[in-house]
């Protein structure tokens, strides 16, 4: 039995691994900064802490007495998120900073950290044709501005505590992790989410026509929530020392994305392009042939099964609170 930490318990994947690692059987702690009523799902029996770990001692009182850390936690959300707070997206840096002292002096055995492809140059990703980004794209950097930046450097904190301290730590770079139990509305949503709340909206509110950011051609791989449970497992506990891709390789445009949603949904809308919304890089794509060398493995639900499961818990949510004041994030407990 394992004892594991994991920060950002409250939010989408960190509520998954939660979940994934209690059911192995293992010791589990989960800490998020909301207050437990606003965690997207609560595991039972498990210990439930409510702390900032931008504080330096919160993050000591977290990580003792467990062997293991799972770093999650950072403020982010979707394009139109991190576009407009990128000051509050680099203020995660003292989070992992005080993560990684916390487990350099309490002797913790591994840390991994979850790193995202906003950390590759920018000018690498300029075509709608994106033939994949390799790890080794990073460099020269020209991070997206903020919370790329944020996570570029916070993994070479993770390298340099290795080097200098012998923590093992294991980074992964996610590439547009989406599923159920996830953020669809308030601002912080990705496209699969917020593209399947507009469809569901069309329904639900007979409106006719949906409104996409930018222009539609721009590029993206999304990857299902359980392909990248199984994926940060596996880096965890691998040998791979350097940051590693964990994202689909299946690159789709923004308006295939809308053709599978309507297609799940068989409502066709009138579509509306506003070119002055935050669109992000025109091309992205997640370049697997590292992780397949180590593992002999990569992310491979096809997009359109996992995005059926996605829409069908966002309108069972939605039509739930269909009438309400506000709409929320349905918490449930496992």
């Amino acid at each position: 039995m394992k004892q594991i930490v994991i920060c950002g318990a409250g939010g989408f994947i960190g509520g998954h691994l939660t979940k994934a690692f209690k059911t192995m059987g293992h010791k589990v702690r989960a800490v998020d900064i909301k207050p437990l009523t606003r965690w997207y799902q609560i595991t039972t029996g498990v210990e439930n802490f409510v702390l900032d770990l931008k504080n330096k001692e919160n993050c000591y009182q977290a990580l003792n007495g467990y062997e293991e850390v799972f770093n999650l936690a950072a403020d982010m959300g979707g394009m139109g998120f991190i576009e407009t707070h990128k000051a509050e997206c680099m203020l995660s840096v003292l989070i992992n900073t005080h993560l990684l002292m916390a487990a350099r002096d309490l002797g913790l055995r591994r840390y991994f950290y979850s790193s995202s492809a906003c950390v590759y140059n920018g000018e690498k990703q300029t075509d709608t044709n994106n033939p994949g980004l390799k790890e080794s794209d990073a460099y020269p950097a020209l991070a997206e501005d903020g919370y790329g930046w944020e996570k570029l450097f916070s993994e070479r904190m993770c390298r340099h505590f290795k080097e200098d301290f012998g923590l093992i730590t294991r980074v992964a770079r996610f590439h547009n992790v989406y599923g159920p139990f996830g953020t669809y509305d308030g601002g912080r949503e990705k496209a699969p989410a917020a593209i399947c709340r507009k469809v569901i909206e069309s329904e639900l509110y007979d409106k006719k026509e949906i409104v996409i950011w930018g222009d539609g051609h721009q590029t993206r791989s999304f990857m299902y929530i359980d392909d990248c449970i199984k994926g940060i497992q596996d880096i965890m506990y691998s040998n791979i020392e350097e940051p590693i891709n964990l994202g689909s390789s299946e690159m789709v445009s923004i308006n295939q994305l809308v053709d599978y949603v309507e297609e799940i949904a068989k409502h066709k809308l009138e579509r509306k392009y506003d070119l002055t919304a935050p669109k992000g890089v025109r091309g992205r794509n997640s370049e697997n042939t590292l992780i397949k060398q180590y593992l002999e493995w990569e992310p491979s639900i096809p997009l359109k099964n996992g995005l059926k499961k996605t829409y069908d818990w966002i309108k069972e949510q939605m039509i739930e609170n269909k009438g309400k004041d506000s709409k929320k994030v349905v918490f449930n407990e496992f």
